[in-house]
């Protein structure tokens, strides 16, 4: 059996932790781990392969990195140049596969979800893998105990006698119901929440999507054809993936095919969609408070606030949400956290940076932070992995100097190349081709001041690098700078 991760998610209700380019999959919200690292390991045992993961390209190297953080592989990483649903996502990963000359059994897994019951999970697994190796589309469904309406639901039923013992057939799939439905679909003990984790046979998958949804089938085949190896990465072609259809699985295949079943899955799931969801799984103190960071309450109840480098502190305040990050502040009854995607389209719309990133930015070299910012300067702490470099590149518009705190530099400035350690420093003219590397053992951290009438991210022209990223070696290299 594969594990197929889905990590195409953006998390923007949990704005402002989250962020498009760096979402809440990557981010350790309930634990040590992050949400796609607790995913891959809860994978990992006799009878499951390594998994396939599929990802936007703009998170490739933050993929990479949570996978060597947990000792973790995978078999491929698919890269989507963008987004278009869960439907194409799987149906280019079995295809892949399938062209290899290997019809396995699927589990797809959403890479943002918490489950905290392994053995239950595991159970299930093996119903739902009698289930699929009969040829049936498994849908994992969570027993709906509360009346939430941002779920999808799915009505089962007993269904034929030749579905495994405790399988249960499809009746019909109802799409984020009102107050009222919801209760009423409780209180019936007929229905389950879509939990959106899957498993079938990759042929069977792509037999009912070319039935349902030929075009999505089409142009998956034409992009897996067209796409090419990158470093580790596999690039789905993005000109022929532009004309894929925008579509679900749920909507392309599930909701239309006639195989379609249910496993019960009781082990504490959650899709972690909002603020308030992860309020409910988070431990509490003896006021219902949920508390990170550097937090003080005083007379507060059934709270979550998320401290960041402040001190944060509320007096008198019950059933509120509050996060603070170095760049952003939100405060929301708790009740409303289903909003915050409002807020953050508000935000994009705007063309604010708070929607698209944190101040602190992860390269795949390491990171940098941006400390202070003018009409004419800008000031960064850069951190520099050990054996890490930047790419050879130049800048048009700006030059910089750059002052090690920690660490050893081995600056390459035209045709100078220089260690620098600690407290030493150097100056980069405009239009000047240069690199930063780090050749220690220990990161290397520096402060970068710029100079010029353009700071822009984007004035910059790579000449070599080794991640991929220069114009000769990928064409219309748009978001991942430096």
């Amino acid at each position: 059996m594969i594990p197929v991760i889905l990590s195409g998610g953006s998390g923007s209700r949990l704005w402002p932790l989250s962020r498009k380019l760096y979402p809440k999959q990557f981010l350790a919200l309930t634990g040590a781990q992050t949400l796609f690292q607790q995913t891959l390991l809860r994978v990992v045992g006799e009878g499951m392969a390594a998994p396939i993961v599929v990802c936007n390209e703009e998170h490739r190297f933050i993929v990479g990195e949570q996978l060597a953080r947990i000792g973790g592989t995978a078999q491929a990483v698919l890269l989507e140049p963008f987004g278009r649903n869960t439907a194409p996502a799987i149906a280019i990963v079995a295809l892949k596969l399938l062209a290899e000359g290997r019809d396995e059994l699927l589990l797809v897994l959403p890479a943002d979800h918490v489950l905290e019951d392994q053995p239950a999970l595991q159970r299930a697994l093996e119903l739902a893998r009698a289930a699929a190796e009969q040829g049936e589309l498994v849908l994992f469904g969570v027993p709906a105990s509360t009346p939430e309406t941002g779920y999808g639901y799915i009505k089962s039923h007993p269904g034929p006698g030749d579905l495994p013992p405790g399988v249960l057939a499809v009746e019909r799939f109802v799409e984020k119901p009102c107050q009222a439905k919801a209760c009423e679909f409780v209180a019936s003990g007929d229905y389950f929440w879509n939990s959106g984790m899957f498993m079938f046979r990759c042929s069977r998958y792509l037999e009912e999507l070319k039935r349902h949804e030929p075009d999505i089938y089409d142009t998956c085949l034409l992009a897996l054809e067209r796409s090419r190896n990158d470093l580790e990465f596999v690039r789905i072609d993005p000109a022929t993936f532009a004309c894929c259809p925008d579509n679900s699985i749920d909507y392309a295949v599930m909701e239309r095919t006639t195989r379609a079943c249910v496993v019960p899955l009781q082990a504490g799931w959650s899709d972690v969609g909002c603020w308030s969801s992860l309020w409910d799984v988070q431990d509490k103190d003896e006021y219902g408070n949920v508390l990170k960071g550097d937090v003080l309450l005083q007379d507060c109840h059934n709270c979550l606030v998320h401290g960041g480098d402040k001190l944060v502190t509320l007096i008198g305040l019950d059933d509120l949400v509050v996060v603070e990050t170095k760049d952003a502040l939100m405060i929301v009854p708790r009740a409303r956290t289903q909003e915050v995607k409002q807020l953050v389209n508000n935000l994009t719309a705007q063309e604010r940076q708070e929607a698209q990133n944190h101040s602190q930015v992860y390269r795949p070299w390491g990171a940098y932070d941006s400390v202070d910012i003018g009409s004419r300067f800008q000031v960064k702490h850069l951190s520099v992995k050990p054996g890490a470099q930047l790419s050879l590149q130049m800048h048009h518009h700006r030059a910089e100097h750059w002052i090690v705190v920690s660490g050893t530099a081995q600056v390459t400035c035209d045709d100078q190349s220089f260690l620098l350690t600690e407290n030493q420093s150097t100056y980069i003219p405009i239009a000047s081709v240069h690199r930063l590397a780090n050749p220690g053992k220990i990161p290397l951290e520096i402060i970068e001041v710029q100079s010029g009438s353009y700071l822009g991210e984007d004035d910059i022209q790579r000449l070599e690098d080794v991640y991929g990223r220069s114009a000769s070696q990928r064409e219309g290299e748009q978001l991942l700078k430096r």
